[in-house]
């Protein structure tokens, strides 16, 4: 019988697995696939003691299945060298995905120290296998032969990415220049989880509480029953508490009618991580982070980390995304001088001469649109029930789109009692996979909202999709409706459209699924999605009063729409200045990292003539997670640059009849299904037939070119 490396190599898998008498085997939930359906996580066995183990066995494991495949006697090939590693490290990839969307989604002082330890040893993990030069050493011979190995197109693409991967990864470094990239990986590691452990930490020290009722006026009933209930859960009886938003600014900034109340607010949000009152303090961890990056690209030969960064992306390099940036600097700040004059007019008519300030900001500009449009946040939101926006809102406009279907099922186990799971089901009534929902924020969750998987779709591994979306809705008092703004229903359209992403998968291998595309564009799939919020057909379906079930007035319906744009100079304002700060902290060189962190922002702003005192970054330097303790260093213009595809595309749509079967299956068949199996922008440009047009964004946000 003739074996085959393949066969070799699964053998010492095997054997590897089978040697062990521990009868923690059986009792570790994570040593097996879930036998749940499509592989769901067991929550209901799952305990923190798992993690550890199954961290530690799952790295174990990994490195000696690389081992095995870089250390074969046979020459390379795509199936024995690629696809076998493609195969390898399924433990550690089923504790990862459930353990890091708990340290996002819902965590403990145990969770927050298991993620402590674990942070370097997972990087040291990366190191054995992307520094392994018996492995390098495969991989680029078969990139070298690449023309000549008669792979398919996705197959082409997964060997070029591993490459990429292991180049900048430091595969060609000397011995002592790897040996240092290991040391900063490992110290890395450990300074991003604790930039984000004090975010968390932060959202409680500087909640705000408020003991005269007084003081909110301005807030919904039910929102002031809300505050009440949260400062009873931290026993604050008989007063109200005001949780700090992820951004600068705070949703409650819009209602509140006291000043004073306002400027508290936006300065509990605003100063944060600056260590005032001997509170906790950020500055030391993102100027290490960010003399340590720039002193990694140093040793790979970049100019800088945010050359590193944006390399692999469509934006290709700084210089080309900061030229898209500063061309959007002129309309943006002209409207948002406009927008403030129409503010002050209103802080006068209030008998308040003072400057405008950033607390003032959101309040009068609610009075200006309320005025213009005849619009009352409060009335609005009474229109928008969540369970209302999911099944007859999102859903609705999915099954519009795709034919898809969502049956709410309530026998799978979920990691919060929040927590809701739905089968979705093919217009043939087959199912693609399963799809969870964490809507409320709490004490145990980070700010913000996004997408995980805890099952990636892949036919190599014949697995389907099993994805959430977690957001940060405020909950409702007990017993009554959860009312959200428009923003928020925005925002469940956005996560939708990264959770189809993820569902319509349809791609061989596990590296290339869902996802797994450059950050400038998987922004694009999901705020493509939110356009279909105002969609006249599809706001009408959704849009009810909670009580008595009638369909909101069309001309609050209308009013609605053209609201839209208003406060987009603001808006795209707060962003842009993140964005650049952003841009500026990753163009230092190692010898330029500054000393004073405030400083270093307000002259990066003042650079960009973004320095408006009244409009201040959506993020700032110490809260600033994406960039110091998420995915986005020097890639934050992301969600702009994909807003350009997305504006263009859904123009694109509009004009081909809109929301149709049609249209959605042809965005399904070249953007959603395909993963990263090609090339970002080819995907957009096959679907589209060309490039896209900047004036759709400017469109979109109601800005003017000039």
């Amino acid at each position: 019988m003739k074996i085959t490396a393949i066969a070799i190599i699964c053998i010492s898998f095997l054997l590897v697995l089978g040697c062990s008498n521990d009868k923690s085997m059986t009792e570790n939930p994570f040593y097996s696939e879930s036998s749940l359906p499509f592989e769901a996580p067991d929550f209901d066995n799952i305990e923190n003691r798992h993690f550890m183990p199954a961290f530690e066995r799952g790295m174990k494991e990994g490195l000696e299945q690389i081992e095995a495949i870089a250390n074969q006697d046979i020459p390379p090939t795509f199936d024995n060298t690629i696809v076998a590693m493609e195969q390898s490290g399924d433990l550690l990839t089923r504790v990862q995905q459930v353990f890091y969307n708990l340290t996002s989604a819902h965590t403990n002082d145990e969770i927050q120290d298991i993620q402590s330890e674990l942070a370097p040893k997972l990087a040291a993990h990366s190191d054995n296998i992307y520094l392994n030069r018996n492995l390098f050493e495969r991989v680029e011979t078969l990139y070298n032969d690449i023309e000549s190995l008669s792979l398919s197109d996705e197959a082409e693409k997964l060997l070029s990415d591993i490459y990429r991967d292991f180049v900048r990864a430091g595969a060609q470094l000397s011995d002592s220049e790897q040996q240092r990239m290991r040391e900063i990986n490992e110290r890395m590691s450990s300074l991003t989880t604790e930039f984000q452990e004090k975010l968390l930490a932060m959202t409680r020290e500087r909640a705000v509480v408020v003991d005269d009722i007084d003081m909110l006026e301005g807030l919904s009933n039910d929102r002031i029953a809300a505050a009440k209930e949260a400062a009873e859960q931290r026993d604050h009886d008989d007063s109200y508490l005001i949780n700090i938003s992820n951004t600068t600014r705070h949703p409650l900034l819009s209602s509140l009618s006291n000043r004073e109340m306002r400027k508290q607010i936006w300065e509990a949000s605003a100063y944060r991580g600056l260590g005032e009152n001997g509170g906790i303090d950020t500055r030391p961890i993102l100027l290490e982070i960010a003399e340590l990056r720039a002193e990694r690209v140093q040793l790979l030969g970049y100019e800088t980390y945010a050359h590193y960064a944006i390399e692999p992306q469509t934006g290709e390099t700084p210089e080309r995304v900061l030229e898209l940036l500063k061309d959007l600097i002129p309309p943006v700040v002209t409207n948002s001088e406009v927008e403030a004059e129409l503010i002050r007019e209103y802080m006068q008519q209030d008998g308040i001469e003072d400057d405008l300030q950033p607390w003032d900001w959101e309040y009068y500009a609610e009075k200006v649109r309320q005025e213009r449009y005849d619009i009352n946040d409060n009335e609005v939101r009474a229109y928008f029930e969540l369970n209302r926006v999911l099944d007859d809102g999102v859903f609705f406009a999915m099954e519009k789109l795709f034919g898809i279907t969502f049956e709410e099922r309530f026998d799978l186990p979920v990691y919060h009692e929040d927590v809701r799971v739905w089968n979705v089901m093919d217009e043939d009534g087959s199912q693609i996979g399963l799809f969870y929902g964490d809507f409320f924020s709490r004490d145990s969750k980070r700010g913000g909202a996004w997408m995980n998987s805890f099952v990636v779709q892949s036919h190599l591994k014949e697995k389907n999709p099993v994805v959430v979306n977690v957001l940060n809705i405020t909950p409702p008092a007990e017993g009554e409706p959860a009312l959200v703004s428009f923003d928020n229903v925005t925002t469940l359209f956005h996560e939708m459209g990264h959770a189809v992403h993820g569902l319509f998968s349809d791609v061989t291998y596990p590296s290339l699924a869902g996802t797994s595309v450059p950050r400038d564009f998987v922004e694009f799939p999901s705020t493509f999605q939110e356009d279909w919020a105002i969609l006249p057909e599809v706001l009408e379906n959704y849009a009810k009063h909670h009580e008595t079930g009638e369909r909101i007035p069309q001309d609050l319906l209308d009013k609605l729409i053209e609201a839209r744009e208003f406060n987009q100079g603001f808006n795209t304002y707060e962003y842009l200045a993140a964005t650049l700060v952003d841009m500026e902290w990753h163009l230092l060189d190692q010898s330029s990292i500054p000393s004073d962190v405030e400083a270093f922002e307000q002259a990066s702003l003042a650079k960009y003539n973004l320095a408006n005192p009244a409009i201040p970054p959506r993020y700032k330097s110490t809260y600033f997670s994406h960039i110091f303790s998420g995915g986005y260093a020097a890639n934050y213009y992301a969600y702009i640059w994909s807003e350009i595809l997305a504006a263009d595309a859904f123009a694109f749509m509009s004009n081909q009849g809109g929301l149709t079967r049609d249209n959605g299956n042809r965005f399904r068949e070249y953007i959603l299904s395909q993963g990263g199996s090609e090339e970002a922008m080819d995907l957009y440009r096959n679907y589209r037939g060309g490039e896209p047009d900047v004036q759709h964004l400017l469109e979109r946000r109601g800005l003017t070119s000039n």
